[in-house]
């Protein structure tokens, strides 16, 4: 599938979460960015947090199939993404969800500040939680 046009700290996000790269997926995040997963949900705060909060979701899942962008909308260092998510739980439960994403980018490009938009109890009982 081809990814529509966004820029480049966006493309990693998605990129490096339909591979399960923890390290690079946060490295689409500014060193003090915030990552709001889904709104509502306290902040994840800084990189390194933002790293280990994805390197702790990825072995609830086998395989973590990652996220689909469907269409991007750049309006200056804003931008929103329609996406969708699969995954299958290590009990082999499959997962499927989407939202849309709004990203705020630094003058250096990378993600200032990421909110996800999604039905997170949705998410939790495909789970059975």
């Amino acid at each position: 599938m081809t990814m529509p046009a966004m820029p480049a700290a966006v493309l990693q996000f998605f990129r490096a979460s339909q591979s399960g790269d923890a390290e690079s997926w946060a490295a689409a995040f500014a060193e003090d960015g915030v990552f709001h997963d889904p709104v509502g949900k306290p902040p994840i705060l800084g990189r390194k947090a933002i790293r280990e909060f994805i390197a702790s979701v990825l072995p609830n899942f086998s395989p973590f199939l990652g996220l689909t962008p469907h269409q991007a909308h750049t309006v200056g260092r804003s931008v929103a993404v329609s996406w969708s998510g699969a995954a299958v739980s290590v009990t082999g439960v499959p997962v499927n969800w989407s939202g849309i994403n709004v990203y705020e980018l630094g003058a250096d490009g990378l993600i200032v500040e990421a909110k996800a938009y999604f039905n997170q109890e949705i998410f939790q009982a495909q789970l059975g939680r």
